[in-house]
């Protein structure tokens, strides 16, 4: 921990998927929102903030360079060939001093500021891993997947949807990469929990959208602008 007691935060942000749901002719951290790319706009959220210090992009490692043109005040590393491995190769670039580590996708740019200090305030509480969640609104069905039949309707009010920044303890995020085998896991958090620790949830926000399919760049227009 940092000799002021406040703990020396790092950022990973995942950007090296390819957005085939997208649609777009280029990774999905690349395009372009109101002026600027997904990739930038979330990077922006990150070094503004104060509780940060470092930030690392883990990019397609065929375009590092664009990446680290695009956002030259953060280190850029290449991700792999999965979610998982992305985010231990960035991992593997944060500085020894640093006490916890906040994963996110830059699939996500418009995240707020509160939403990165709740994280935060909870791991300077003591947690282990923190993921910001909202109450599911839809209705849920279960489907069969083999026939796609509907099953059965889940009670909502036991459904919460997961956003990221998740943080965690540098020391247990370390540990759950090391003992993973590539394997491609649904997010941090769930990596964490095989490990046996508990998950803090905090507030999310709406704006935490994630980018996925084409009808997200309209909305996230309206929000960039």
């Amino acid at each position: 921990m940092a000799a002021n007691g406040r703990l020396t935060v790092a950022a990973i942000l995942v950007a090296a998927g390819d957005g085939r749901r997208l649609g777009a002719d280029v990774p999905k951290a690349f395009c372009i929102v109101a002026g600027r790319t997904l990739l930038e706009h979330a990077v922006d959220r990150f070094v503004g903030h104060p509780g940060i210090r470092d930030v690392i992009v883990a990019a397609p490692g065929a375009l590092l360079e664009s990446a680290a043109a695009l956002v030259p005040e953060v280190a850029v590393v290449p991700g792999g060939r999965t979610r998982q491995l992305s985010v231990a190769a960035a991992l593997a670039a944060v500085a020894d001093d640093v006490d916890a580590v906040l994963v996110h996708d830059v699939a996500r740019p418009f995240v707020p500021a509160e939403v990165i200090t709740r994280v935060l305030a909870a791991l300077a509480g003591g947690a282990d891993a923190v993921v910001p969640i909202l109450a599911v609104t839809d209705t849920i069905r279960r489907a069969d997947p083999a026939t796609g039949a509907l099953v059965e309707t889940l009670d909502r009010s036991t459904l919460v949807a997961v956003q990221t920044p998740q943080g965690f303890s540098r020391s247990v995020l370390a540990r759950a990469h090391s003992g993973s085998r590539g394997e491609d896991a649904s997010d941090d958090a769930a990596l964490v929990e095989a490990l046996g620790a508990t998950v803090v949830p905090v507030r999310g926000a709406e704006e935490a959208f994630k980018v996925t399919h084409p009808w997200d760049l309209v909305l996230a227009e309206a929000v960039a602008t």
